[in-house]
């Protein structure tokens, strides 16, 4: 069964792309569903079981101010609350006067009748159902049909039962909420389900409040509730991380009682082994320097590289025009060119610097064998050449912050697609967010989103 829970249209007002979030991350994940419900869709339902309670003698219309119950209750004199000494025809016309509109937002509530003694004062006659104006806070779906909305603990609690559920698995949170669903249940003379309650599952390093998500969302005019930095499924998803990884991780840790804490580097960790057999390699360069290679021993050569060092994943070819020619490399790589050093370009050719700035970087061919390289102990480093490249993006998730890192890609990369999670090689596994290519489509521009190293 997926039930969908938006019954709050004012403090946790629904967002209306939220359901269908819901289902794509259901479906990414494998799972499916024989049955889908949206209890706001189903007002008249909760509306008849009121109904039947009241005439149970299981609740009354409370229409007296919050702070004379809670007097009552704190007090020990819930017994004699006025409200609950009503008779039911007295509740019941209140009731049909509540759904009319008769009374306005915080005039009157209805209440389940539990244990007026018992220890926890949340438990003592809790709130089944509430009056929201929603003329202000209209609801996506329904707008403002309804004034008169069940809380979670009456809606989720006529569900379960009329929906035939048998097992119940919700957050330990929730454990007082099985205890006020229990007299709901004995009003009603149904058998309540076995309910199994589990810890919370953390994400270290990325954002789970939603709060949090909702002021980032405002301050940041952000309409996506995938944002990389978010740990929703949608956003890890976006990320990079599969759902095999997001899968294992749930059975590894299984259901407990208590609060489990995972580190974003054994996700990583996990997801790194999963995808590093079928990603693709792509050399990138961040921030690029130019590098001037001269007396090069030919017109145009090219350069036939693997996509994978160890899987049959094809070979790209990257062309490289003599006897010189400029390529790119990283900024981050300025402090192995020192004057003199033998540096190797990967895949393809080993080079000797002359000079080195963070303007332009000047070096002689020097060999071509991967032995010569290690028998000058040659650092290796990417390169893309000058002529023929692509224009790279990454947003770099940070915590709380979305750093974007600018580069060029080699030109094998303008046949990447959207969704393909590959490696930028030495820097780090990415998902491939947005390919976008300008009008005559001779230069392509990669958005790419950092998943882990």
């Amino acid at each position: 069964i997926l039930r969908f829970e938006d019954t709050d249209p004012r403090i946790k007002a629904p967002l209306p792309e939220a359901c269908e979030t819901i289902r794509d991350d259901l479906r990414w994940l494998r799972i499916r569903w024989d049955e889908e419900y949206i209890q706001s869709l189903r007002m008249e339902v909760y509306y008849e079981v009121a109904r039947k309670l009241i005439e149970r003698g299981g609740a009354y219309v409370d229409d007296m101010p919050g702070e004379e119950f809670r007097r009552y209750r704190d007090e020990g004199r819930l017994e004699r609350y006025p409200p609950r000494l009503r008779s039911v025809e007295d509740n019941l016309e209140l009731w049909d006067k509540m759904l009319e509109g008769a009374f306005g937002e915080g005039e009157a509530v209805l209440r389940v009748k539990t244990d007026p003694s018992h220890p926890d004062p949340s438990v003592r006659d809790w709130v089944a159902f509430r009056i929201i104006d929603t003329s202000r806070s209209p609801h996506p779906l329904v707008g403002d049909r309804y004034v008169v909305w069940p809380t979670y603990n009456f809606a989720a609690g006529v569900d379960d039962h009329l929906l035939g559920v048998t097992h119940v698995l919700r957050a330990r949170e929730h454990m007082q909420n099985t205890v006020k669903q229990s007299f709901l249940y004995k009003h009603m003379g149904w058998k309540y389900p076995h309910v199994i309650h589990f810890g919370r599952l953390k994400l270290e390093g990325m954002i789970m409040s939603k709060s949090a998500m909702k002021e980032i969302a405002v301050a940041e005019g952000l309409a996506r509730i995938d944002d990389p930095r978010f740990a929703t499924i949608a956003s890890l998803r976006r990320r990079g991380i599969v759902a095999e990884t997001i899968k294992k991780i749930i059975l590894d840790v299984g259901v407990k009682q208590t609060d489990a804490s995972i580190s974003y580097a054994n996700l990583a960790s996990l997801n790194r082994s999963i995808v590093d057999p079928k990603a693709r390699r792509y050399m990138v360069v961040v921030d690029p320097i130019p590098l001037l290679v001269v007396d090069l021993p030919w017109e145009k050569r090219v350069f036939e590289i693997p996509f994978h060092p160890g899987q049959n994943l094809g070979v790209r070819r990257v062309a490289v025009e003599g006897p010189q020619t400029t390529l790119y490399i990283s900024a981050s790589d300025l402090s192995l060119l020192r004057r003199g050093a033998i540096v190797r370009l990967m895949e393809a050719f080993n080079v000797e610097v002359v000079e080195a700035s963070r303007k332009l970087v000047k070096a002689r061919y020097h060999s071509e064998s991967l032995e010569e390289a290690r028998k000058h102990r040659a650092q290796i480093v990417q390169w893309v050449p000058a002529k023929e490249n692509v224009e790279v993006e990454v947003l770099r998730p940070e915590g709380l912050v979305l750093n974007r890192e600018q580069g060029l890609g080699e030109p094998a990369l303008a046949s990447a697609s959207v969704g393909e999670i590959c490696q930028f090689v030495r820097y780090g596994f990415v998902r491939i967010d947005q390919v976008l290519r300008g009008e005559s489509e001779s230069r392509t521009r990669i958005v790419a989103i950092y998943a882990h190293d």
